[in-house]
């Protein structure tokens, strides 16, 4: 992607040679990196179904249900820096593909001890840090793969349509899992292991013109190069860290749960429905970018849909009706995916080519330290102040750094294009 990153009205930063989306879909490497993407999705998404009830089915311990998450985090934090340089080292279709097939043969480690009947909670707690590990390489990589199988000029229409595959596994991979659950307890497991195994084929298949392999010896200093990056880069820093800050005070969906029952008063099933709308939100707005992107004043329109985040947060948070509920939670997650499409767009445009994967790594650890951390900040806030009143201070502290953020990173509201 031989591109110039644009900062101001006269500038662009892409070459701007349009080209038919359908050209996406035509084009078998992104192809195959789509449907490996959403294959690779749904296994997370039927994982954390199955982990989960399987752990609490085994232990009846509320606190080591807690504990997945954490185990996950771990190693995905500890490593995730390194895998950032894996990416930047390595061909990174291999390196998604080994992951997926690490995952695929630990899913089906669980299914076989399902139906053998010898797990026990030790193993899965092992499985989930496995998948923590793996998750932390693969990330990184398949983002700075994306560059390298979408056709020149088409990066935000093709960000947007892989992230579809995301939101289409968010919102069927859960019922997806518990179904598979209710079958039998191997079945979501074996179910797993295939969609990686298929994706690590379909990884492997992917023929790019130029696949990435670093010079540079792996020293200690280049694998923190991408942290160096991102804080000399104000754009990038800007970008990333507004995601940070907006996702910390806007974790809302942490309190569904008490806003379904205690303000909604609605049951299970509107709990399933609140927490659906979201991603129902984002699956929208997303194949609306497909068909029509952002072409102009980008930078501005991301900080305006995080300040739009944040205004359908603080409705949310007042309202004590089902029906509107729903729809601010899918203005939040369409507002969400406006400003990831751009987020990840601009980062991979900003780039260079043997930097994405160590500065992929700085901003999914910064994505996923965000959401552990903001669920967090919104239970503590509920817990002193109430949900009420901890959802509407998200809101609202969201809307306040979008208006800062226009102040302290000027480049950001003067970016003009994209493509």
């Amino acid at each position: 992607m031989g591109g110039k990153i644009l900062t101001g009205p006269d500038q662009e930063i892409a070459d701007p040679s349009p080209v038919p989306t359908i050209k996406l879909f035509s084009h078998k490497p992104f192809r195959n990196f789509f449907w490996a993407r959403g294959l690779s999705s749904f296994s997370y998404q039927i994982g954390a179904v199955a982990v989960g009830w399987q752990v609490y089915a085994l232990t009846n311990s509320a606190f080591d249900l807690g504990l997945v998450g954490l185990v996950q985090f771990i190693p995905m934090a500890l490593l995730v820096f390194v895998a950032g340089h894996a990416a930047d080292r390595f061909d990174r279709k291999r390196v998604v593909q080994a992951c997926q097939w690490v995952e695929g043969l630990t899913a089906l480690l669980l299914a076989w001890g399902n139906f053998a009947g010898w797990l026990h909670v030790g193993v899965l707690f092992a499985a989930v840090a496995v998948f923590g590990a793996a998750r932390a390489f693969e990330s990184p990589a398949a983002g700075a793969l994306l560059t390298g199988v979408v056709p020149e000029g088409l990066l935000q229409k093709g960000t947007a349509l892989s992230t579809s595959a995301s939101q289409v596994a968010t919102i069927c991979g859960p019922a997806l899992g518990g179904l598979a659950y209710a079958v039998t307890p191997g079945f979501p497991f074996a179910l797993m292991a295939a969609f990686w195994l298929i994706a690590g084929l379909l990884n492997g298949a992917i023929r790019l013109d130029r696949p990435v392999v670093a010079k540079e010896p792996p020293t200690l200093s280049a694998v923190f190069d991408g942290v160096r990056f991102v804080r000399c880069n104000p754009t990038i820093l800007g970008t990333i860290s507004l995601d940070l800050f907006a996702v910390l005070l806007g974790g809302a969906t942490a309190l569904l749960p008490i806003y379904a029952r205690d303000i909604l008063h609605t049951g299970p099933w509107g709990l399933g429905v609140l927490r659906g709308a979201p991603a129902v939100g984002a699956l929208l707005m997303s194949v609306a970018l497909v068909r029509h992107s952002i072409n102009q004043r980008v930078g501005l329109r991301m900080l305006q849909a995080v300040a739009l985040f944040g205004a359908a947060t603080v409705v949310f948070s007042l309202s004590h009706f089902i029906a509107l509920s729903i729809l601010a939670l899918a203005v939040m997650g369409a507002a969400d995916m406006v400003s990831v499409v751009i987020r990840l767009s601009l980062v991979q445009l900003a780039t260079p080519d043997d930097m994405r994967g160590r500065v992929g790594a700085v901003n999914y650890l910064f994505v996923n330290a965000s959401n552990q951390l903001g669920e967090f900040e919104s239970g503590m806030t509920a817990a002193l102040f109430g949900a009420v009143p901890a959802a509407l201070l998200g809101g609202v502290g969201t809307i306040i750094v979008a208006l800062l953020w226009m102040k302290l990173f000027p480049a950001i509201r003067k970016l003009e294009r994209l493509e």
